[in-house]
């Protein structure tokens, strides 16, 4: 455990780029009209830069340092289950305190969108967490798969689901349920559980892609 921790350590010190882009997004982002997307929903751009960084920057600088494939998957697990809980942790904290006093006149947070805020705020927090975490473990996955034909194989499954289901209105309500499960989902219990299984099941098959991975 002490290499994974070691890993930990050099993948956040390494994603300087991910937080100095994501805290400028979050600084910078106004609106002059009466609604707006709330500041802390910036904070979810963290979570879809990292992988790329995980993937294309530090998985060879580690296996040249000798570092092994499990250990820096385990590690990148760790990393991203701590970001989601810092990303959550920063958005929830933004929309008890500064969203209420915003200047625009209604703000929008996803947090209320996705309906989290039904089961109180600190639920919420906790769906968001791993909703996101399912987000970078998913992203982490498919970049990894992007040199072989089975990752240009999903590229093309995902682009023909998104373009076959949403012109046709049955395979529409399909794709919409499948969202609502995922993140538009008021039911804690049944939200987290099926993020933490999906994750799961991501991560199993982030081992076997890896044990492919060559540099």
């Amino acid at each position: 455990m002490k290499a994974v921790f070691a890993i930990v350590k050099r993948l956040l010190a390494s994603n300087k780029i991910s937080f100095i882009i994501t805290a400028l997004v979050i600084l910078c982002a106004t609106s002059s009209g009466d609604v707006a997307l709330s500041n802390g929903n910036y904070t979810w751009l963290l979570a879809a830069l990292t992988p790329f960084f995980f993937v294309f920057y530090d998985f060879t600088k580690l296996m040249h340092l000798g570092a092994s494939k499990k250990d820096y998957f385990f590690a990148c697990l760790i990393s991203y289950g701590f970001l989601a809980f810092c990303i959550s942790l920063v958005n929830t904290v933004i929309h008890i305190l500064i969203d209420p006093v915003y200047s625009a006149r209604t703000v929008i947070n996803m947090m209320d969108v996705c309906k989290w805020t039904q089961n109180g705020i600190l639920v919420a927090g906790l769906q968001q967490m791993f909703f996101l975490l399912l987000v970078m473990v998913f992203l982490h996955v498919l970049l990894f798969m992007q040199p072989h034909w089975y990752g240009w194989l999903t590229d093309a499954v995902l682009a023909a689901v998104i373009c076959i289901f949403t012109p046709i209105a049955p395979l529409r309500a399909i794709l919409s349920g499948f969202f609502r499960i995922i993140m538009f989902n008021g039911n804690a219990v049944l939200h987290i559980g099926i993020c933490l299984l999906l994750s799961a099941a991501l991560s199993f098959l982030g081992l076997v892609v890896l044990k492919r991975k060559t540099l």
